[in-house]
């Protein structure tokens, strides 16, 4: 079996496709776990410390 350039070129584009597929749906999974949602709540709120505040 030779391997041209346009076989390659298939390859990548298919399997690319779908590595960027299942890449997408883990961190959308990730995103949405339940366990995580303490963790993103912090983040968002962190920049809002109580100590911060204007400088007078």
């Amino acid at each position: 079996m030779e391997i041209t350039h346009d076989t390659l070129v298939a390859f990548s584009k298919s399997w690319g496709l779908f590595y960027l597929i299942a890449f997408a749906i883990g961190v959308a999974i990730y995103t949405f776990w339940p366990s995580n949602r303490r963790r993103f709540h912090r983040a968002k709120h962190s920049i809002l410390d109580q100590d911060d505040k204007p400088w007078r």
